[in-house]
């Protein structure tokens, strides 16, 4: 296998267990595994604002793991030689953009694993008051549509030769 990549579930890993798995199959000094995530959107100073309240109040819904994400992966141990051309293996910094609506965002917020566990555990994230704010922020009738920034921290190394 020349190329093994891990997209927003790297954290989720039992990574010796994996990194093994990944050596055995990766070729030799070639192979490489690339993982990344992405983090917190951007889109304005308004719905940002209320997006970082509704986040910091999740925390207790975040699952320990999820650190490594707000880390951008820094804190991952990432045993693999930087590839061809580069110094280290990253984090490197990249963004992706997504157009969504106001009902778009809010679902992209139902998807996060926090919210899953906080509603599994009788808590509504997104109460009345909370869309009420959201919708506030984001202004007219929530169907103008924003471009949505993600920002994206990728790992990237190929398999130390043996």
């Amino acid at each position: 296998v020349d190329l093994i990549t891990v997209a927003q579930a790297f954290h989720w890993l039992d990574l010796p267990r994996f990194y093994a798995q990944a050596r055995s199959v990766l070729r030799p000094s070639h192979g490489v595994l690339a993982a990344w995530c992405y983090t917190e959107p951007r889109i304005d100073s308004a719905v940002d604002a209320v997006f970082w309240r509704l986040y910091h109040g999740s925390e207790n819904y975040w699952a320990l793991n999820r650190r490594m994400v707000d880390d951008e992966y820094r804190s991952a141990d990432f045993p693999f030689d930087p590839v061809k051309g580069e110094t280290h293996t990253g984090p490197f910094e990249f963004s992706t953009q997504r157009r969504m609506d106001l009902d778009d965002y809010l679902m992209y917020i139902t998807s996060w694993s926090a919210y899953q566990t906080a509603k599994d555990k009788g808590v509504e994230l997104l109460d009345e008051a909370t869309v009420q704010q959201f919708a506030a922020a984001w202004g007219g009738d929530g169907k103008e549509v924003k471009t949505v920034t993600y920002p994206i921290f990728l790992r990237i190394g190929k398999v130390r030769p043996e």
